[in-house]
């Protein structure tokens, strides 16, 4: 007859074997998986190792093109702006680079830049809105006339457009020098312009955009940019709206007058302005715009081509 203590020891060993088994076991698929895991390593450090070196080799590339572009701009710039007088607006948040660039690139084309006006966040928040549409038809200057559009930014580009751009058909100021310098120093004590040197009236304008904001508010912003550079377009000889990679989006300005079919058949576009070939674009467009032609240019997919006169392929 079976004892207790035999019964006792006849489970435990069961127990004792089911543990050897369950340590046996694991240790088997441990190898298994460590081995799947060591060659995963093996493959990823390889791709890793690859994309590496493909980026580096992209960069190099980029640093040739731009360093190619930078030598040759002035030779493909020299008098295409010859005797024209350039303004430009700065959104906020602009690049001092891309404004840097874009000076040299109009000094290599013998256009004179007549100074520049910058943009305060508040001039594009939709909350002031009201009161931008307010201050515009209290500073206009006799004589001038603000778009039939009640927006804020068809308004304030009106009225800039009104003191910083000289008349399109007799290439005179549209305002007399006090009420323009009074003009430019209400949007100044608004809050909506930086204080700085008052512009000299010029035939064209480069509207330089800042880097890409999000928020609820970004498409609203992006589109009261648009619509202020459009008006500049229509006050002068023509004007273009420069962006960097990725205001070609929706909540871009330069991707708000590209989804505008009237809008973009009168405003030219650049959407990758921090690189010299951007820039030299702008410059183009601009030589475009004075006579009357509009284009999208840059690297985007909705861009027609890199530079004026070049097809995307």
């Amino acid at each position: 007859m079976m004892s207790l203590r035999y019964h006792i020891i006849s489970i435990a060993a069961v127990f004792l074997a089911l543990a050897a088994g369950v340590v046996l076991g694991s240790t088997n698929v441990s190898q298994r998986l460590l081995a799947v895991v060591a060659g995963d390593r093996d493959g990823l450090t390889q791709q890793v190792e690859q994309l590496g070196a493909q980026r580096d080799q992209l960069q190099a590339r980029q640093r040739a093109a731009k360093l190619f572009t930078e030598s040759v701009a002035p030779t493909v710039l020299k008098g295409q702006l010859s005797q024209r007088k350039v303004v430009l607006v700065l959104a906020p948040g602009a690049s001092a680079a891309d404004r840097d660039g874009v000076r040299q690139m109009l000094g290599d084309a013998g256009a004179t830049v007549t100074g520049e006006l910058t943009l305060t966040d508040a001039a594009l928040d939709p909350a002031r809105a009201d009161q931008v549409r307010d201050l515009t038809t209290r500073l206009l200057p006799s004589g001038a006339q603000l778009p039939s559009a009640t927006d804020a930014g068809g308004l304030a580009g009106g009225l800039l457009g009104s003191v910083l751009l000289l008349g399109p058909h007799n290439g005179k100021p549209q305002a007399a020098p006090d009420q323009a310098s009074a003009a430019l120093a209400g949007l100044t004590q608004a809050g909506f312009v930086r204080p700085g040197p008052a512009p000299a009236p010029a035939q064209l304008a480069v509207v330089l955009t800042g880097d890409q904001v999000g928020g609820a508010d970004a498409a609203e912003r992006a589109a009261t940019l648009a619509r202020l550079a459009g008006e500049l377009d229509r006050a002068g000889s023509g004007a273009v709206l420069a962006g960097r990679s990725g205001s070609d989006g929706a909540t871009g300005a330069v991707g708000v007058v590209r989804a505008d079919a009237s809008a973009e058949a009168k405003l030219s576009t650049v959407d990758d302005v921090q690189d010299p070939l951007g820039q030299v674009a702008t410059v183009l467009a601009l030589r475009e715009q004075a006579s009357g032609q509009a284009g999208r240019y840059g690297s985007a997919g909705n861009a027609q081509g890199p530079i004026p006169g070049a097809s995307a392929g």
